[in-house]
């Protein structure tokens, strides 16, 4: 075994396009990913997901990975939503969001009256002009606005073609509003830290496999 993999205590793990393949169906395994996952877990590496899901809570993202027969838990999980939540109450921002509905329970307790920030994921058909107009508003009528964006993906692919990544929309707010975004999910270093803390391991005992196309 080579020097480096003898070094490695921990793997993070993308997860569209490494463990399944995305879909309106809600995706399909990857052949022999679920006996992967079972392998690293049984050799006593820590292990951890890390994903840009921001089309669902973390509890039902888990679930549709239980339902593909993966044996993961949601504390083995990081994604975006609940380090955007962690910012915002650390630095007291209420946020106007433009998510996906199923992802609005990751922000239950937090603030969102006179808000002084916007959220931006990926809210696929909440994407219309008249929510990304409303976030514009929001926005541009701030002395100092704040966009935090729960990733950068441009696009992704799922079974029946690409679709637009969060990226896309979080470029026209940028443009439109004369702001840099806040990037919280991949490919961000603090989000990579946060698992890194999470599994108590160092980057240079952890390796990483990641898709060989954009994950969503």
């Amino acid at each position: 075994m080579a020097g480096w993999a003898r070094a490695v205590r921990g793997l993070l793990l993308d997860v569209s396009g490494v463990l399944y393949d995305s879909g309106a169906d809600g995706g399909v395994p990857i052949a022999g990913s679920a006996e992967a996952v079972r392998r690293i877990k049984a050799s006593g590496l820590k292990l951890r997901l890390c994903t840009n899901e921001t089309q669902a809570t973390r509890e039902n993202f888990v679930k549709k990975l239980q339902g593909m027969g993966f044996d993961v838990s949601v504390s083995e999980v990081t994604a975006p939503a609940p380090a955007a939540c962690h910012i915002l109450k650390e630095r007291g921002l209420r946020p106007h969001l433009l998510v996906h509905d199923d992802l609005v329970p990751e922000f239950a307790e937090i603030d969102k009256t006179n808000p002084n920030c916007v959220v931006l994921g990926d809210a696929a058909e909440n994407f219309t002009y008249a929510n990304l107009n409303e976030a514009f508003r929001v926005l541009i009528g701030m002395e100092k606005p704040v966009l935090i964006s729960l990733g950068r993906g441009r696009y992704y692919k799922e079974t029946d073609g690409l679709k637009l990544d969060v990226g896309a929309y979080m470029k026209a707010l940028e443009y439109a509003c004369d702001v840099q975004a806040e990037v919280v999910g991949k490919p961000s270093k603090r989000f990579f830290e946060s698992a890194l803390a999470e599994m108590g391991v160092l980057a240079e005992q952890t390796f990483r496999r990641k898709p060989p196309r954009r994950e969503a």
